[in-house]
């Protein structure tokens, strides 16, 4: 993989002074209109600086929720949410160069090319001129499509938008990455790549949550666990400390025991 040179240092807004946890968030409660009950009940999560946090549950359990609040995407009804000792809610420009997210949903303009979807969320990141162009080469690079910059998005394979949709994210160097599902629907050799970046990532320093329903998954790349069920943290920690918490021997049984297995996307 190649790696991201950091950008200017002048440009990333350092971590607020003592801070050790990447992301607090207190109590959040999140309902939305017309839902028969709360995407979020009471959620509060902490996560360490230099973690690789595995947020699980079902479809519907809060996970992408749960991201898009943290990530300051929309507030919540109740609750708090801190970045690296920043308040969310007094500090929210500051707070915001700290963080990168990756949504489930693909955030790329079909109709530009790859490089100009780069260039394009590179100057919303705050890169202009040089950083920028080296931005926009080492995310070409990161994803594997050096010789495929000039395509248009609408032309790509599933893997190479979720490869590309990822360098999208990580042009400015966040200290913290929101992860929502970046693998779904990609083929092995796509979902091998991102993993292996991933973990280069997260040695050389960047904080990651990662929601994901795909169990082995998280516990391949995960250092620390969450099951998230009906929008509230049921359990965590390392999935071994879970498997002997709950006596099971498989994490699909783990995960079972504790959401139920009723049907979700009936």
């Amino acid at each position: 993989m190649a790696a991201l040179s950091p950008v200017p240092m002048n440009s990333i807004q350092p971590a607020a002074p003592g801070a050790t946890r990447a992301l607090v968030a207190r109590n959040l409660v999140k309902h939305y209109q017309g839902a028969p009950a709360a995407a979020l009940n009471q959620l509060s999560l902490e996560i360490n600086q230099g973690e690789f946090y595995g947020l699980l549950g079902a479809n519907g359990a809060g996970k992408s929720t749960a991201v898009a609040i943290c990530s300051g995407l929309f507030a919540p009804d109740r609750g708090t949410v801190s970045i690296l000792g920043r308040d969310y809610l007094h500090q929210a420009r500051r707070t915001r160069a700290l963080i990168g997210l990756v949504p489930q949903e693909l955030a790329l303009y079909q109709g530009l090319t790859a490089r100009e979807n780069l260039s394009f969320f590179g100057r919303l990141a705050g890169l202009s001129g040089s950083s920028l162009q080296q931005g926009v080469n080492q995310g070409l690079e990161f994803a594997r499509l050096e010789e495929q910059g000039h395509r248009r998005v609408v032309t790509f394979s599933g893997g190479m938008k979720r490869r590309l949709n990822l360098a999208a994210g990580l042009l400015h160097r966040p200290r913290l990455l929101f992860l929502d599902e970046p693998t779904v629907g990609i083929d092995a050799q796509s979902r091998h790549l991102i993993h292996r970046q991933l973990r280069t990532l997260n040695q050389e320093g960047t904080t990651i949550l990662y929601t994901s329903h795909y169990l082995e998954e998280a516990r391949e790349l995960c250092s620390r666990i969450g099951i998230i069920d009906q929008g509230s943290l049921i359990d965590e920690g390392t999935t071994d400390q879970l498997l002997r918490r709950h006596n099971c021997e498989r994490l699909e049984e783990l995960f079972l025991n504790l959401t139920g297995k009723e049907l979700r996307d009936r």
